[in-house]
């Protein structure tokens, strides 16, 4: 997104807020209607309330933290707009986004810490869809998992910062540097969805400065609602990352800056080069949830979450993982990424190199 998307936001914000604000309710009344969306998490011992949030374990801590920024990561006219919840799509993809990291170590999510900084003028509804979100988000991806603690704050526009926690359960962690020369190249998810759905966003709901309006929203979901929810509120496969660790996965990491940008880290931490086969993906990903979705757009589209992991050769992939390439041997400088036996550079989202949209 453009590197003005802040000052987008701050515009959008003058012309919401009707109803009761942060400021007015204060801390105490926000925190009152916040914590009430919220359904305990089943390894907490102490959740919100307290000074600091106690957990059970059976295994190893698995500690993983993002942020978003309104601008740069969202806009509210998508996710704070009545289509969305209010805030609920925002709330789902602050927890799908990082549930899906604690996934890709093969560990089981048990909690989130959530901390949001927001204007006085912002809405308290608005912050009670978030919080409905992410609760709804824990509840379906991750049964018994659930917000456990955090802060509130104010900022010139809305931030989110969110740390989740997992538990390896006496398992050791499944690292990105795994991979070798043979084994097979899987994902499970949606692949470059996300993606398609935020370019229809940008052509049909957003100015042509990349300033995001509402007008066409509901009518974007009405007519392209997988792209639409993979960017709003991505779904991706949780589950499957314990699945994988006991199936002897052995390399994975969730793509979340797209595809081949995401595959040349796994290449790096391995010291390998992934071949990729557009065979393999046009079958396997060409159609997802009523959208056709080209292999360009598998490559460099962001925001998925699904998980990219690699099978020792000849080993059968567990249910839900789809074998789009094998890895092979890498010297020197050749290719990290490879398409159908070519070089491929990756490309994909970079927060310091972002382009505005349409550039």
């Amino acid at each position: 997104m453009g590197l003005d998307a802040v000052g987008h936001a701050l515009r959008y914000r003058c012309e919401v807020a009707t109803g009761i604000t942060v400021g007015e309710a204060k801390e105490r009344g926000v925190l009152k209607r916040v914590l009430a969306q919220l359904r305990p998490a089943d390894a907490a011992a102490v959740g919100p309330g307290d000074d600091s949030a106690v957990l059970a374990l059976d295994g190893d801590l698995v500690v993983t933290s993002d942020t978003m920024v309104e601008g740069p990561d969202f806009r509210l006219a998508w996710h704070g707009a009545a289509e969305a919840g209010r805030g609920f799509d925002l709330g789902w993809k602050l927890a799908a986004t990082n549930l899906s990291d604690i996934a890709a170590m093969g560990a089981r999510p048990i909690g989130l810490t959530v901390s949001l900084a927001c204007p006085q003028d912002t809405e308290v509804e608005l912050l009670e869809g978030i919080a409905r979100g992410l609760d709804a988000a824990c509840r379906e991806l991750a049964p018994g998992c659930g917000v456990v603690g955090g802060d509130l704050g104010t900022s010139p526009v809305l931030f989110a910062a969110v740390t989740a926690l997992g538990d390896m359960r006496g398992r050791p962690p499944v690292l990105r540097s795994g991979a070798s020369a043979g084994d097979t190249v899987a994902y499970a998810g949606d692949l470059g969805l996300a993606g398609l759905g935020l370019a229809l966003l940008f052509r049909e709901s957003a100015e042509t400065d990349g300033t995001a309006h509402s007008r066409g929203l509901q009518g974007l979901r009405t007519q392209h609602p997988g792209a639409i929810a993979a960017q709003l509120a991505p779904s991706p496969p949780i589950a499957l990352g314990t699945v994988a660790a006991e199936a002897g996965v052995t390399a994975m990491m969730d793509v979340s800056d797209g595809l081949s940008l995401d595959a040349a880290r796994l290449a790096d931490a391995s010291s390998v080069a992934i071949a990729l086969e557009s065979n393999l993906l046009e079958g396997g990903f060409g159609a997802q949830h009523g959208e056709q979705v080209s292999v360009a757009a598998m490559l460099t589209g962001g925001e998925d979450h699904g998980l990219l992991a690699t099978f020792s050769n000849g080993e059968a992939l567990p249910r839900g993982f789809v074998a789009i390439g094998r890895v092979v041997d890498r010297r020197g400088d050749e290719a990290r990424v490879q398409l159908d036996g070519q070089p491929f550079q990756p490309r994909g989202w970079d927060p310091y190199g972002a382009l505005p949209p349409g550039a």
